[in-house]
């Protein structure tokens, strides 16, 4: 599943999937270009995928950034062949207590930071490239105190589709990516001791099928399968990694 030659932008990259699967792609032989909101973090990031790599500060939910992040990824690679719209958000949202803000922010990072990224890539994006969206095990699994999340995370999986069928003419695959539980920073609560985070990966572990928490590695091996030539019939689906963890039980 080599990627020499090729050019790649992944959104989220400072951490967890995002990281992963650009420390996959770089050691595929692809040049990358990584997004995130924490200028430092971001620098720390680039630093471990080699001298093909630039890192682009972004908030996906402000058209002046994503703007911006076109323009610097064409003056830097000219074309893009892959684009792994990664950026997301999570937190609870029972129906009882969530506010509209709280609703907003999730919807605006994970619906509209979607969306209004693939629309900024897309007149940078070569014909034939492939572009992966990040979707979720919740969007198919009715899980309490999840609507708003599980509901974000169906419309991605809705814009595979549509986006497949919309981008034909040009031969620009889409398709998503579905994590299950990954032990990522995303998961981990502010001010939770090591301790506590393991031992929540623990129980959370025990209730998947495969009996573990994914790692970020696991999600960007599929992410490399999907970016690569190997992947070229495969066409607005969506390739679920959680372990076992959305089937029904």
């Amino acid at each position: 599943m080599t990627l020499s030659g090729k050019t790649a932008l992944i959104t989220g990259g400072s951490s967890g999937i995002g990281l992963a699967s650009a420390q996959m792609m770089a050691k595929a032989g692809a040049r990358l270009a990584i997004t995130g909101q924490d200028a430092a973090k971001l620098e720390a990031a680039r630093a471990t995928l080699g001298a093909n790599a630039i890192a682009i500060t972004a908030d996906v939910r402000k058209s002046a950034d994503l703007k911006a992040m076109r323009e610097q990824v064409e003056k830097s690679f000219g074309k893009l062949d892959i684009f792994f719209a990664n950026a997301g958000a999570a937190a609870g949202t029972p129906i009882a207590t969530t506010d509209e803000a709280a609703y907003d922010r999730l919807m605006d990072i994970n619906v509209k930071g979607v969306f209004f990224s693939v629309q900024a890539v897309l007149p940078v994006m070569r014909d034939g490239g492939s572009i992966i969206l990040n979707t979720s095990w919740l969007d198919v699994a009715g899980v309490p105190g999840r609507s708003v999340l599980s509901a974000s995370k169906a419309a991605v999986r809705s814009f595979t589709r549509s986006l497949a069928t919309e981008l034909l003419d040009r031969r620009i695959r889409v398709n998503a990516v579905s994590p299950g539980s990954i032990a990522t920073p995303l998961h981990r609560q502010t001010g939770q001791t090591d301790e506590e985070f393991a031992a929540y990966v623990a129980k959370t572990g025990s209730m998947i099928p495969a009996g573990r928490m994914g790692t970020s590695d696991d999600i960007a091996s599929a992410v490399l399968f999907l970016a690569s030539d190997a992947s070229s019939y495969v066409l607005g689906t969506e390739i679920v990694v959680d372990g076992g963890r959305s089937i029904p039980r």
